[in-house]
């Protein structure tokens, strides 16, 4: 079961009380920036870890300003769609809801349900995503860091992980040339362990780069584990097949 840092009472509690009933995950943004893409992300990698885990999700997106624009950005970004979390929000009850927002930010009606808090993003200006190739490598900068710590986008941040998701892209093409195996259970549990534990993104990447150390898992089963993480990473690690020489 997922468990998350609750910003409210400061302890690590499970995300959803009921697995199977349906949760409103509301996403509360203050402007258009990178903190509010980071907000946005980590919303969409709470829906796929509690949709992996067997919840159903209604995602809201709740903005006083820049509701465009933050909608464009999660297309942009693979990020699931939001319904308008102001003209549905009251109707809900709040049976089971998580809100995300950034920290120490303020967020109006986080009174129920665990609050999720998204540590600040700085670097370019919002609008470099409208810039990139390939916007997978903004979504991997801003995810490649523990959620509660500050991430810095500096000069050659975007071509840096451009670079390493092209690497692993080029990688999982190379092993679906093999006959595809089954996920190894060890390295499923341990991807499940690392998002379960707090959407520990850093932690699932790195047991990918276990993964491809371990010379017993065979390149099928190499090229499903990668297939199976981007249900959660969605960072379209598949996209080179085909292409590789």
């Amino acid at each position: 079961m997922l468990r998350i840092l609750d910003a409210k009472s400061g302890e690590t509690v499970p995300a959803v009380s009921a697995r199977r009933a349906l949760t409103r995950v509301q996403v509360h943004a203050s402007g258009y920036d990178l903190t509010a893409l980071r907000v946005l992300l980590t919303t969409d990698l709470l829906l796929r870890a509690l949709e992996l885990g067997g919840t159903p999700v209604l995602p809201l997106l709740t903005a006083d300003h820049h509701q465009a624009e933050l909608h464009a950005a999660a297309t942009t970004l693979g990020i699931r769609p939001f319904e308008d979390g102001r003209d549905l929000a009251a109707g809900l009850g709040e049976a089971q809801v998580v809100h995300v927002t950034a920290a120490g930010g303020t967020a109006p009606g986080t009174g129920t349900g665990v609050t999720v808090a998204v540590a600040p993003a700085d670097g370019p200006d919002a609008g470099v995503l409208g810039t990139l190739d390939d916007p997978a490598a903004l979504r991997l900068a801003l995810l490649d860091a523990p959620r509660g710590t500050a991430v810095h986008l500096g000069a050659g941040a975007l071509d840096a992980a451009g670079r390493r998701l092209g690497g692993l892209r080029r990688s999982v093409a190379h092993w679906a040339r093999s006959p595809s195996r089954p996920v190894p259970e060890k390295v499923r549990g341990r991807l499940r362990d690392a998002w379960e534990d707090d959407l520990d993104v850093p932690a699932v990447l790195g047991v990918l780069r276990w993964m491809e150390d371990q010379p017993e898992i065979p390149d099928g089963a190499r090229f499903e584990t990668c297939a199976y993480a981007d249900r959660l990473l969605a960072l379209d690690l598949t996209r080179e097949l085909g292409r590789a020489a």
